[in-house]
């Protein structure tokens, strides 16, 4: 799909689209509990549904309608054996599942497209080598046989979150009591505190020890709950990112004491329009995209924190390099470090490409809206924001779609 976005500013009221990092966690723990939850405030993006496909899969019984979920909970005991869980591309489904599918000690396999298994899963791999779990990985599956027991591990802390939330939802069911210590520096720490206040929702247990030690009680419950999901700072970071371009979005719906990372933008965005900042995004990689974005359009900035955007969706750093050439902006892409540098901001000239990733397409649109332009492969927004251009439309974008033939 390619789309056309003319040179606009975008005005109007925005609710606020729901945090599609929490809907992820609160399915899971509603999927786990004994008895029937309600989700309130969720959208049906690419990935949400792939976890909804494999919680299914699993056995719960989830009716979605109206942006609700009626999730009715599984015996994690009753997973048939071989059991094939579908994660399409999403790479928090992937990671979370992995440990909960290994709870019974039954054959399962976890597939997707061939990009998704091109991240790593080193940290898993480890594990099953120390657990004697069997695995068989292709270039777009993994089956396991084994089973998690708990006790202790010792985790990088500059890997994925991902890997330490997956643990954390299928830790609390085994027997014993687990210890992981997480080896500093700690990244993404923000995600591993939104599993833990979703754990809590639902009646699990989790306490940090120290500021690099989770204990992990064992033989615990899920509980059911009715809960609505708040708003999401990840994706509403575009729509103020515009706001700092000339648009006029009032964004509604955000939690103001929401632990979300990408909260973060609000402090990062004005250092952008003061100056030339240097901001450490290793709390919060998804943001990388538009920060890079914003500071070409104002007078750059050097980013640092930012080596995990080589195993995103696209490497997002040297994505974003590519495409901000075609604006006339110059980057740098170092080990760790994203310097964009300013230079004489211009329309693109060619068409740009999305390259197949969600957060790199909304991060086009934002420059698109001061100059025109258009962007190929822009159905990536699926993922996780999937009216993103209808909600442009409403705010007065005027953006035209073609899709393939």
């Amino acid at each position: 799909m390619r789309v056309r976005i003319e040179k606009s500013l975008a005005s109007g009221i925005l609710d606020a689209p729901p945090s599609k990092s929490i809907v992820h966690r609160l399915l899971i723990c509603a999927a786990l509990s004994e008895g029937v939850s309600h989700i309130k405030n969720l959208e049906g993006s690419q990935d949400i549904l792939a976890t909804m496909d494999c919680l299914k899969s699993l056995g719960a019984k989830i009716k979605f309608e109206d942006n609700s979920a009626m999730v009715e909970g599984i015996n994690i005991s009753d997973i048939k054996d071989e059991c094939e869980l579908n994660c399409r591309e999403s790479g928090s489904t992937l990671r979370f599942f992995i440990p909960i599918v290994l709870l019974t000690g039954k054959k399962a396999t976890l597939y997707g497209s061939e990009t998704l298994f091109q991240r790593p899963l080193t940290v898993y791999e480890e594990i099953f080598k120390k657990e004697n779990i069997k695995y068989t990985k292709t270039n777009n599956s993994i089956t396991l046989k084994g089973k998690i027991n708990g006790g202790f591990y010792k985790l990088q802390g500059n890997i994925s979150s991902q890997f330490i939330s997956g643990l954390l939802f299928a830790l609390p069911l085994v027997d014993k009591d687990t210890t992981i210590n997480i080896i500093p520096p700690i990244e993404s720490l923000s995600y591993i505190n939104l599993t833990v206040q979703a754990l809590k929702d639902f009646g699990i247990s989790i306490q940090w020890k120290d500021e690099r030690t989770l204990f992990i009680p064992g033989k615990q419950k899920y509980k059911a709950n009715n809960i609505v999901t708040e708003g999401d700072y990840s994706n509403t970071a575009f729509f103020e990112a515009m706001n700092i371009l000339g648009s006029s979005v009032d964004i509604r719906g955000l939690n103001e004491a929401s632990i979300q990372g990408d909260k973060a933008y609000e402090r990062y965005f004005p250092m952008i329009e003061r100056g030339t900042p240097t901001i450490n995004i290793s709390d919060c990689p998804d943001l990388g995209p538009v920060l890079f974005a914003l500071s070409g359009a104002r007078s750059g900035g050097v980013f640092t924190g930012t080596r995990r955007l080589k195993i995103k969706e696209s490497d997002r750093a040297a994505a974003m390099a590519e495409e901000l050439d075609k604006f006339g902006i110059s980057v740098r892409v170092m080990e760790d470090t994203v310097i964009v540098y300013p230079n004489e901001f211009h329309a693109p000239t060619t068409i740009l490409n999305s390259h197949n990733d969600h957060r790199i397409v909304m991060a086009l649109t934002v420059l698109l809206m001061l100059t025109g332009g258009e962007i190929e492969g822009a159905e990536a927004v699926n993922k996780s924001f999937p009216d993103f251009f209808s909600r442009l439309n409403n705010l007065g974008v005027k953006v035209t779609v073609y899709e393939d033939n």
